[in-house]
């Protein structure tokens, strides 16, 4: 059978918001326009070289339900949280936290010459897996692999496989790819992608054309069914972020941080959070 080539299904152009204490962001996925990508819930990129968007940080605050996944481009982030991890992550980290069954953290950006860049991606947890107990993976920048494709592309490979190279993160219930994508001008980019997965890529420097059509920075691009995505560059090179994933085909109860199957489950986790129940407790 001859492998699809993926068609662009939508362009979305990011919206601000301001989230945490006053951070200024654009979100892609999480919006009026784009609600949710199963089993993708939000996609947020911040980045800013003036303190006052993004000093006050975000706060401690909870999550159940679902996975945040932070990328960092340029700048640090310190982080804390309710099950004894802290540290800070710099130009190329990622943190890969898993909220489970619940966990309280924190995430205060830091005031450099060179300001800050990077990401937030949420991925829900299916029913089996939301009360699971919390995990956290720290990645640091020299641990994420970096792969050159044929006609010069370099794919940095922070989860799923390029060219026989996978990515540090592992064990992620909806079977993700996470890959940050950098193609020179005057060429292209072709990366096979499971038939039946959400995919989509964020292009965030440069631009390309993604099935014929001609992507500037900054858009969100979403891809329809198929086996394969290609890119390709004309005068300018293009980078951006690959990601899919299995959907879940799961119902969906949200409701700020919490993401559950159902209003119950929410008013659960509300309840929790007022009787200081909240932090997972279960079993070792």
């Amino acid at each position: 059978m001859n492998p699809i080539q993926r068609k662009v299904d939508k362009i979305i152009e990011p919206q601000p918001v301001v989230e945490g204490a006053g951070v200024r962001l654009k979100r892609s996925i999480g919006t009026r326009t784009l609600d949710y990508l199963d089993p993708f819930l939000l996609l947020d990129h911040f980045a800013s070289n003036d303190p006052a968007d993004y000093e006050a940080g975000f706060p401690l605050h909870p999550h159940r339900g679902i996975e945040t996944v932070t990328y960092m481009l340029r700048g640090g982030v310190d982080h804390r949280d309710s099950i004894g991890n802290s540290g800070s992550i710099g130009p190329g980290d990622v943190q890969w936290m898993t909220a489970g069954g619940g966990i309280m953290h924190e995430e205060m950006p830091q005031v450099r010459p060179e300001g800050i860049d990077g990401f937030q991606l949420w991925v829900n947890l299916p029913a089996s897996l939301k009360m699971t107990r919390p995990r956290y993976q720290g990645i640091s920048a020299n641990e994420i692999p970096e792969v050159e494709a044929e006609g010069g592309a370099r794919i940095r490979v922070i989860t799923g496989t390029v060219n026989g190279v996978s990515g540090p993160v592992s064990g992620i219930a909806a079977d993700p790819v996470y890959l940050d994508v950098s193609v020179p001008a005057d060429a292209s980019f072709t990366h096979q992608i499971d038939r039946g997965h959400t995919a989509f890529a964020y292009v965030f420097e440069g631009e390309a054309s993604f099935d014929d059509q001609l992507i500037s920075h900054t858009r969100l691009v979403v891809f329809g069914d198929g086996d394969r995505v290609k890119v390709v560059t004309a005068e300018s090179p293009v980078r951006f972020l690959l990601v899919s994933g299995k959907p879940l085909n799961e119902p969906i109860a949200r409701y700020g941080p919490f993401v559950m199957n159902t209003r119950a489950e929410i008013e659960q986790a509300l309840r929790d959070l007022r009787q200081d129940k909240f932090v997972w407790s279960g079993p070792e």
